[in-house]
């Protein structure tokens, strides 16, 4: 079975169309960590039978929540990972934001080679308009020199590099099979010294990232910051949008204030020019809704054994599952969800 791990705080719509997604792209079950109180979504994802829902509440965190993000999506993805070492039926373990969906040939992974630990996904990012009637299905694709010379060339984007020409990352997302001697980060598969696994990559491997795929969603995903203050980042090539959203965000607007403020920032920061994307031949058309995967369902076994070990690790302090920290001291939570005396390790199924 493919399992991914996302933490997510989002519109109801847009956690249907993650779901709906990811498994028609490829997935069979899906671990969400809801980061807000959210009755509506959360209700959809309990409901869900190919979804496990986690609320991160004062309970999951014991009074330690990290303050920062990408913290808590690497404790949640990892402590997944954990989980997920003592199921056989796990092969692969994908960490993926809320904006994004696989679309994964299965038979191409399952192609794999078995000594292959780590798998990449390359990023297709969704075209920034100002409006979509519907989910967008253009998408982005990494360029070469010459098409990004052109389009430089034609203004299109601002410097020839695919970094002007994405608003979102450009590392993709990595996969592993589930074993506890190496870890998730955002992008990449590193070990204990902090190293990246090198990854396989195939053509039939990629993920959809809806990044400020619309100016509405660009104005509610940075109005969303007002509550959260003014610490956030982007990548190095986007800084001067960056200090932009951060110095309007620290000015104390309320959200009806800095809408069209935050629009502004759009029209000239992040819309793309569609048509000449388009008329190129650069884009790529996807639509999620039309995969044809059927995910599996996750055996009354299985989920009784993951739910229990769940329900076990709540109890723990949650910073022991992150990449670089603790080493050791996942396996030793994971023995004592297991019941097992210290130091026994026959009941770890992957070192």
């Amino acid at each position: 079975m493919i399992f991914t791990v996302t933490t997510v705080k989002d519109t109801l719509a847009n956690v249907q169309r993650f779901v709906a997604g990811n498994l028609a792209g490829g997935a069979d079950h899906l671990f969400v960590f809801l980061d807000g109180p959210d009755p509506e979504v959360r209700a959809f994802l309990d409901s869900h039978p190919h979804v496990t829902c986690v609320r991160t509440d004062k309970t999951w965190w014991l009074g330690e929540r990290p303050a920062e993000l990408n913290v808590r999506q690497r404790i949640n993805a990892n402590l997944v990972k954990v989980l997920l070492s003592t199921l056989p039926e796990a092969e692969w373990l994908f960490h993926v934001d809320g904006d994004e969906i696989v679309q994964i040939d299965r038979d191409v992974l399952g192609a794999v080679p078995g000594d292959v630990e780590v798998v990449k996904l390359a990023p297709l990012e969704a075209v920034s308009r100002k409006h979509w009637d519907q989910d967008p299905t253009w998408f982005k694709k990494m360029l070469g020199k010459d098409d990004l010379t052109l389009l430089h060339v034609l203004g299109a984007i601002k410097r020839p590099h695919n970094g002007a020409l994405f608003h979102g990352h450009l590392e993709g997302k990595s996969g592993l099979r589930p074993r506890l001697d190496r870890w998730l980060t955002l992008h990449h598969v590193v070990l204990a010294d902090k190293s990246r696994v090198d990854p396989y990559t195939h053509d039939a491997l990629t993920v959809l990232h809806y990044e400020s795929f619309s100016g509405e969603d660009f104005v509610r995903k940075w109005t969303s910051m007002l509550d959260a203050g003014p610490t956030f980042g982007l990548r190095s090539g986007r800084e001067p949008t960056a200090v932009a959203l951060r110095t309007l965000v620290s000015l104390g607007l309320s959200e009806e204030q800095a809408a069209p403020y935050l629009m502004r920032i759009f029209e000239r920061t992040t819309e793309d020019d569609f048509d000449t994307l388009r008329d190129l031949g650069l884009l790529v058309e996807v639509d999620p809704r039309e995969g044809t995967h059927r995910p599996e369902a996750l055996g009354n076994d299985a989920r009784q054994h993951l739910d229990g070990l769940l329900a076990r690790l709540r109890e723990e302090p949650k910073g022991i599952f992150h990449p670089y920290r603790s080493p050791g001291a996942d396996r030793e939570a994971l023995k004592r969800a297991q019941g097992a005396p210290k130091g026994v390790r026959g009941l770890l199924r992957r070192s």
